[in-house]
């Protein structure tokens, strides 16, 4: 997790830099095949795509009574194919919104690096080998990969700068990759990956806020606004605290034995309990201070449990 903390540092540093003109001189100096491969990594956003991955080999191993390592390579390309296929359309749609913003100034179409021809033919065919890879497990895992791409691309991503309310729809996208694994073995939707969409759609709430109140400046200057009331007032870190319980209700909810065969046992029960309060805590230290020290505190906490959990789930079905 240590990893997760160091990027986080790393980034607000280029921020604070003269980030563009950092990547500017990197550019300068690097081989046109580097070139291109970096430009793939950020047109793909490479490390929010390996998360999707991270998520879905999660739910695979949770409902894969006898894991196979060439599927969990396989679950991994498809993932990776469509988080990146949508990353990279998404950057088509916004790449007037990215020039507009220290963030996101440097990605590939906004500096010319890449032509939006080049991106679509990218992106199209990442979709295309995505869903082929998926369907090859079954085709509800190829639907419901097409359905995270459809929504993240036009209907998200368009409504970043209509409403606030783009945060929901967002966060649907981004909860499928974790019951998308389990359906990538059961060919089925039940209580089972309910539960596990259910915990990644409301720990989106507090995450994309913490997000939204850190760069919350950046944002405006795009006319995108992230946060509830429009504001970083109490009112939007009031709402943070209230979806950071939910998700921590849902995360311990399998301990019931009401889910199903998706089950969590009382040590581990306990464990994500005190993971969670962990993060309640950082959600009252921003409704206390308001700051963007605390919203950054947020936001790695947020990863941290979020994938914690995740593997809390798997080593207590194998241990």
């Amino acid at each position: 997790m240590s990893d997760y903390v160091a990027q986080a540092a790393f980034l607000q540093y280029l921020c604070k830099h003269n980030y563009a003109h950092y990547m500017l001189v990197k550019t300068q100096k690097t081989p046109a095949l580097s070139l291109f491969v970096t430009d793939f990594l950020l047109l793909t956003k490479s490390r929010l795509s390996l998360t999707v991955v991270f998520s879905s080999i999660a739910g695979y191993l949770l409902a894969a009574q006898v894991p196979s390592v060439f599927h969990v390579f396989l679950l991994s390309l498809g993932g990776y194919g469509l988080a990146g296929a949508s990353n990279a359309f998404n950057q088509i749609i916004e790449k007037d919104i990215d020039a507009k913003m220290k963030r996101t100034q440097n990605r590939p179409i906004p500096t010319g690096r890449m032509s939006t021809q080049t991106t679509f033919i990218i992106a199209t065919s990442l979709l295309i080998i995505g869903l082929v890879i998926l369907y090859g497990f079954n085709p509800k895992t190829a639907m419901f990969g097409a359905i995270s791409v459809f929504l993240y691309c036009c209907a998200y991503t368009p409504l970043k700068t209509i409403t606030p309310l783009s945060v929901f729809v967002g966060a649907i996208p981004g909860a499928i990759p974790f019951m998308l694994g389990w359906v990538s073995v059961t060919g089925s939707f039940g209580i089972e990956p309910g539960i596990l969409f259910m915990i990644q759609f409301f720990w989106q709430f507090p995450h994309f806020w913490a997000i939204g109140w850190l760069m919350h400046e950046d944002y405006q200057r795009a006319g995108i606004n992230m946060l509830p009331t429009g504001k970083r007032d109490r009112a939007t870190a009031f709402q943070v605290i209230l979806y950071t319980i939910w998700t921590i209700v849902i995360s311990i909810f399998p301990v019931l034995g009401l889910s199903g065969t998706l089950t969590l046992t009382i040590p581990a029960a306990i464990v994500v309990g005190i993971m969670g309060l962990i993060f309640l805590w950082y959600g009252f230290l921003l409704y206390i201070n308001q700051s963007e020290s605390s919203a950054k505190k947020l936001m790695i906490v947020s990863i941290i449990y979020i994938m914690s959990i995740q593997w809390i789930y798997v080593i207590d079905k194998f241990v």
